[in-house]
């Protein structure tokens, strides 16, 4: 239960046919949940998985829950945070008091969680200077999506890295492939795929046959602590009095 005063903590995840997907929601939730056992938290699913985002908010309100600050689980403001999710939420039960949070990304806890998944995956820090890192991300079709993604990979290249580019998996170009070529042409000792994405699914297994070519193939963000810790950031911010209500 949350302590009193405190918003109910609904993590918002897409949902995906494939179950590592949901897996991978519920860890991280796990890992949430014990960062902080005075907030209750709870996951809703907008396709394919179970419990769906209204029924959680049913069930919240004939409990008599009225504070829900509601978080979708994405790293960056496409489509579903600026329409799907808000349009699930305006037809929320009214009696709900429900924000909805910024999305994850961009954090640098979520570039500190991209290195901790590279060096899991066999990097260390003195091969900064002689390897490329590609920042595959799922894509989109939103000019503000693919514009944030850019501005990582530059971010990112200032912290030591050889190069940095940005690919993705569908809707934009380069792909992850391309991206790979791009730094072995640059003579990047050594060329790295780190996927900006969440959970396993169709289009994180499209970007790890784009890194066939590559040396380094981390994993995704997952269940990292800085994820987890980054979704409590976002929650506090969202539950302070300036936050704007959805249906209050």
């Amino acid at each position: 239960m949350s302590a009193p005063g405190r918003p109910v903590l609904l993590v918002v995840a897409h949902g995906s046919r494939d179950p590592r997907h949901a897996a991978t929601v519920h860890a991280l939730v796990r890992r949430v949940r014990a960062l902080r056992p005075d907030v209750r938290v709870e996951t809703g699913f907008l396709d394919f998985n179970v419990p769906s985002v209204p029924g959680v908010l049913e069930s919240l309100e004939t409990e008599g829950v009225r504070d829900v600050v509601a978080l979708p689980l994405l790293l960056t403001r496409a489509f579903h945070a600026k329409a799907d999710i808000p349009a699930v939420l305006a037809a929320a039960p009214p009696r709900l008091r429900i924000r909805q949070a910024e999305v994850l990304g961009p954090s640098p806890l979520l570039l500190s969680a991209l290195e901790r998944r590279l060096y899991e995956a066999g990097l260390t820090p003195a091969d900064k200077s002689s390897t490329g890192v590609v920042l595959a991300s799922a894509g989109s079709s939103d000019p503000e999506a693919i514009a944030v993604i850019a501005e990582i990979a530059r971010e990112w290249r200032h912290t030591g890295w050889c190069a940095v580019r940005p690919a993705f998996a569908s809707a934009s170009l380069p792909r992850t492939e391309d991206a790979v070529r791009q730094l072995r042409e640059l003579g990047c000792a050594r060329v790295a795929v780190a996927p900006y994405v969440l959970a396993p699914g169709f289009l994180p297994d499209r970007i790890a046959r784009g890194a066939a070519g590559a040396d380094v193939l981390a994993n995704v963000l997952g269940p990292a602590p800085e994820v987890a810790r980054v979704l409590l950031e976002r929650y506090d911010a969202a539950r302070m009095p300036v936050a704007l209500a959805v249906g209050a």
